[in-house]
């Protein structure tokens, strides 16, 4: 079966580089699904877990915004930040996620609650990614 090669890469350095059957990215239109010899696209990532699936395994990636450039033989991630599911601390992104929601609460004025609301949204992902749960 054909594969496409993936990489994720970071300000921080390369995340994640391997080949797949085939990635599921959450993009800002929704969910797309790219095979190998996917026609070129560029595509504006959202807040979500990035599968990346080859034969019966599927490796998950919580993915922090970016952008994901697919060529027919090649997919490249450029992410704010990028991490794989068994890196993440699962009690640390729950108490993130507590945390959040109390400064959502506090609604102290927009750019607090802005702030507050994009900390949840990534602290979600990050259990989401930990929990297998995309």
């Amino acid at each position: 079966m054909k594969t496409v090669k993936i990489h994720i890469v970071t300000p921080d350095g390369p995340v994640v580089e391997t080949e797949a059957d085939m990635v599921i990215a959450m993009t800002e239109t929704g969910e797309l699904g790219i095979l190998p010899g996917h026609i070129a696209t560029v595509a504006p990532l959202q807040i979500g877990g990035l599968r990346i699936k080859k034969g019966n395994d599927t490796k998950i990636i919580a993915v922090h915004g970016g952008f994901i450039e697919i060529r027919p033989e090649i997919i490249t991630v450029l992410a704010q930040s990028a991490e794989t599911a068994e890196t993440i601390d699962l009690a640390r992104a729950k108490h993130a996620a507590k945390r959040a929601e109390i400064a959502l609460q506090a609604k102290k004025d927009e750019a607090s609650f802005l702030s507050a609301e994009l900390q949840l949204k990534r602290a979600i992902n990050r259990i989401n990614a930990a929990e297998n749960r995309f």
